[in-house]
């Protein structure tokens, strides 16, 4: 009986890995790679030649040869003028900036704009879609169209004028490429046509546009500017004019005056201010002494009031009746002269604060006249030296007219070339092989990619944990009945060496017990699976051992082609015991084993192997027989399989070749383990030796054998 394996059980848990994985990382398998590759050699060579055969008959037949012609412009900046003035419009510098500004000034739409008035290109049908006649294929998509009734193409819609100027210009630019050398002020301006003569005018129009645009631009910008500096210089004079007037004007109708005669003027102010100042402080003194003088009430207090030496000399002498006469007659006389002085100096006060506040005023008049008469002066200066400078300005700019120089110079005009630039054959024949062999890689390894079969025996084991008993090769046969014919014909050829080395294999997986009964199977149907029975039944015939072979699908009932046994009792009737296993076999007169054939019935098979008579069958038989084959179905269709490996010693499992997808291999292998089946071994059978070894499995001794015929 087949027991159950734990380690396939652990091994099948997981889903098969997909060939070419790596289980130490995510590395690229540059080897798997390049072998993958080296299969698919004759596809990418293929590829490479159908490619290499479009790119030349596109460059050859179809491609409208470009000429490329070049003129060559310097940047030249530090020209000497032919007049040494200040220019309205200054010299380009040669910094980064101005460079590509430069290079944009010659890519721009007017300058293209004025190449395609000049030259008349509107005309040209490579610049003017709308007078192109139509090509190959235009002509071919005419007629077609006519044949079938439609239209011809687009309604000849009338175009603005504006609108194909604008589609030409833009299709010129296409034309055109504008280059900046490296680290120079040199510009090479190139133009691609279909012309050798029409590439060359373009690139030298273009040029000297560009040149005689500068010059244009530096004469406009100076005529411009005279006609803009002779009504400013107009405006100025009539400025200056008026300025002037109102100087003279204001001097008439003030006084005479200057800065001297106005500092004179403030120093006499000062002289009066300080006589106003001193008078001011002889008055108060008067006016404290009178004061005190008044309000003294004793001939004591009086006489030191009065501060005076007579009045102090009397006062010795005032006790007497005379001395107070004369003390008192000189008190009112020094009162009446203190009066006299105090009336006198408030006069002369008065005087000399009219005197200043006359003076005050006078001098802020001329001050007020001076500043303006200044300021007057000023304006009018202001006016002469902007009027001066323009009118300067004015006569340099009337002499640059007409002695301006470009900034740029034609270093080289371009020459009509001799031969087209494009297509260029080998290019276009290296680049359309180049496209080809990555096309062809792409198609290999994508397929590859997408290959999800088993190609050989060491992918089969790696992934199912599984030892590999046998690689059958795909059998030369017209049709089933001759398998076995070709078997005993060519008994020394690859696959009659596979079909012995994998009953060795069978006999050896069991040394003291060498299996008796043996069930093959498959995942799906068409595996080889019954040629494998049948095959490994002949062989071990061929040795002398007494063979069964039994007919396990009952559903299909396949064995009917190959052999020419007719309708007769079968499996069920043996486990119905209503005939004899020596009487329903059929014995096979050239390759002496018996065939047990099942029989059509309405009985379903699950339930007929799941019987216990099967099972006692089985056992009888072994008694009868040396080897026991048994034919299943596969196991994905029906429970069949998984029934019958109960009875037998060895599963041997058909897995085809480049055929069976993994995941019909995994699942099948999952059905078998989860009733406690594990295979004996697998068989991978209908190998295409030619696809085999251009696979690079060629060398296998499974496979060619070293006595093929």
């Amino acid at each position: 009986m087949n027991a159950p394996n734990p380690g396939l059980r652990a091994r099948i848990s997981a889903p098969l890995m997909p060939q070419g994985d790596l289980a130490d990382g995510d590395l690229l398998d540059f080897t798997g790679m390049a072998a993958t590759l080296w299969r698919g050699k004759w596809r990418l060579l293929f590829m490479v030649l159908i490619a290499t055969g479009i790119g030349g008959y596109w460059a050859t037949e179809l491609a409208i040869p470009q000429f490329r012609a070049t003129s060559v412009v310097v940047l030249d900046p530090q020209q000497e003028p032919v007049v040494d003035l200040g220019s309205v419009v200054p010299s380009l510098g040669s910094d980064t900036s101005v460079v590509n500004t430069e290079v944009e000034v010659l890519r721009s739409r007017s300058l293209t704009a004025k190449v395609v008035q000049k030259l008349d290109l509107a005309t040209d049908p490579e610049f003017s879609p709308w007078l192109r006649t139509p090509g190959p294929v235009g002509r071919l998509r005419l007629t077609v169209a006519a044949r079938l009734g439609l239209p011809a193409g687009i309604p000849n819609i009338p175009m603005p004028h504006s609108a194909r100027e604008n589609i030409t210009v833009d299709l010129m630019a296409d034309h055109i490429s504008i280059r900046n050398i490296p680290d120079s002020l040199v510009f090479e301006i190139t133009a691609q046509t279909s012309g050798p003569l029409k590439s060359a005018n373009i690139a030298n129009a273009l040029a000297e546009l560009y040149v005689f645009g500068q010059i244009e631009t530096k004469f406009t910008a100076t005529e411009q500017a005279t006609k803009w500096l002779t009504g400013r210089v107009a405006e100025l004079k009539s400025a200056l004019e008026e300025a002037e007037a109102k100087t003279k004007e204001f001097a008439t109708q003030i006084d005479l005056v200057d800065a001297q005669a106005l500092d004179a003027l403030s120093r006499q102010l000062k002289n009066l201010r300080e006589r106003v100042q001193y008078k001011s402080s002889t008055q108060q003194d008067l006016k404290e002494k009178y004061q005190a003088l008044t309000t003294a009430r004793t001939r004591f207090e009086q006489q030191l009031a009065a501060q005076d030496s007579i009045l102090s000399g009397l006062y010795e002498n005032v006790r007497s009746n005379a001395g107070k006469s004369r003390f008192d007659a000189e008190l009112r006389r020094l009162k009446g002269r203190i009066a006299s002085d105090l009336a006198r100096t408030d006069a002369q006060l008065a005087a000399l604060q009219q005197s200043e506040g006359d003076l005050n005023a006078r001098i802020d008049a001329q001050s007020a006249d001076l500043v303006t008469l200044e300021q007057l002066t000023r304006d009018a200066e202001a006016s002469r030296l902007i009027y001066e400078y323009f009118l300067s300005r004015l006569k340099e700019t009337s002499v640059q007219q007409g002695v301006q120089q470009a900034d740029s110079r034609v270093l080289s005009s371009a020459v009509v070339p001799d031969a087209p630039a494009t297509p260029r054959l080998p290019l276009v024949l290296a680049m359309s092989a180049a496209i080809g062999l990555l096309a062809g890689t792409t198609l290999v390894l994508g397929k590859e990619a997408k290959q999800n079969t088993f190609r050989n025996a060491e992918d089969l084991e790696s992934e199912t944990g599984i030892t590999v008993m046998g690689q059958i090769p795909l059998i030369p046969r017209g049709r089933r009945a001759g398998v076995l014919n070709y078997l005993s014909a060519k008994p020394t050829s690859a696959a009659a060496e596979a079909v012995r080395n994998l009953r060795t294999s069978i006999q050896l997986s069991n040394i003291e017990n060498p299996p008796q009964v043996i069930m093959s199977t498959s995942s799906v149907p068409n595996e080889g699976k019954t040629t494998h029975s049948l095959a490994l039944a002949q062989n071990m015939a061929a040795m002398g051992k007494s063979v069964l072979v039994i007919e396990g699908d009952i559903r299909r009932r396949v064995f009917s082609a190959y052999f020419k046994i007719g309708e007769k009792p079968g499996l069920l009737s043996v486990l119905s015991d209503s005939a004899a296993l020596k009487d329903v076999v059929w014995h096979h007169p050239t390759f002496a084993f018996d065939i047990l054939i099942g029989e059509q019935s309405d009985k379903n098979a699950a339930d007929v192997y799941a019987s216990d008579e099967f099972a006692d069958f089985i056992g009888r038989a072994r008694n009868q027989y040396e080897v026991i084959v048994i034919d299943t179905p596969p196991v994905l269709a029906v429970p069949d399989a998984r029934l019958i490996g109960q009875s037998v010693d060895a599963i041997i499992y058909s897995v085809r070749w480049d055929k069976t997808s993994k995941l019909f291999v995994d699942r099948g292998l999952r059905a078998l383990d989860a009733v406690g089946l594990r295979p004996k071994g697998l068989v991978l059978g209908q190998i295409n030796q030619v696809k085999f070894r251009s696979y690079g499995y060629g060398d296998g001794y499974e496979v060619q054998g070293y006595y093929d015929n």
